[in-house]
């Protein structure tokens, strides 16, 4: 993956963004890191933090699950001065439409609809829920400039609005998302009430600051 078109694409502006690459034993630690980053800054609102810490950890999980590669990267940027998260998870694997196309229910879908397909509710490629990225669609709306899923030859975009157009190829995912960091927000709405980030957060990141395997 080629870190510097990344950072030219989708942080133009970032002085000082946080570059991480992930696998399956450093994944926790990485996530953990770049969420304190945020934590530290005090215009940024809890409430936004803990509806958001649920839908980054499910978005770099959705690499090592799904994407065919052990090996992820995640990129990040807080913008004070505009009161915006930045977050870029990458990967270059099989991609969603051929991840999506091992469930038979969607064996035959385009790579447009594929797109289209994998930000709606419970649809998956039989290895998880189908959770994440729904609701990652979800706090965009609620709290969030834009959403981009970048996969094969098409791109999503969607804030309310959802569209897919063809663009540049990218072997791989890219999921990139800018979020209003001065918003307060019901957590529990983000996730369609059914688990509670709010204490999930709480728990990991103010109480006893225990592991994240009580959490996932």
């Amino acid at each position: 993956m080629n870190v510097d078109t990344l950072l030219r694409q989708y942080f133009p502006q970032a002085r000082n963004a946080c570059i991480e690459l992930f696998d399956d034993r450093n994944i926790q630690q990485v996530y953990r890191r770049l969420v304190e980053v945020l934590i530290h800054q005090p215009e940024v609102e809890t409430s936004l933090l803990q509806a958001m810490s649920y839908c980054f950890y499910e978005v770099m999980d959705n690499v090592l699950i799904h994407s065919g590669k052990t090996v992820g990267i995640v990129i990040t940027n807080y913008s004070e001065e505009q009161h915006l998260i930045q977050i870029l998870v990458a990967d270059d694997g099989m991609g969603i439409r051929e991840s999506l196309a091992m469930n038979g229910d969607y064996s035959t879908i385009t790579e447009s609809q594929a797109l289209e397909y994998c930000i709606k509710d419970k649809v998956s490629d039989g290895k998880g829920m189908g959770f994440g990225l729904y609701t990652t669609s979800r706090l965009i709306n609620t709290a969030g400039h834009k959403l981009i899923i970048r996969s094969g030859g098409h791109t999503l975009s969607a804030n309310g609005d959802v569209s897919v157009v063809e663009s540049e190829p990218w072997t791989g995912t890219i999921v990139y998302f800018e979020l209003r960091a001065n918003l307060d927000i019901d957590p529990a709405s983000v996730v369609d009430h059914r688990t509670d980030p709010a204490a999930e957060f709480d728990e990991l990141f103010l109480e006893d600051n225990t592991g994240l395997d009580k959490l996932w």
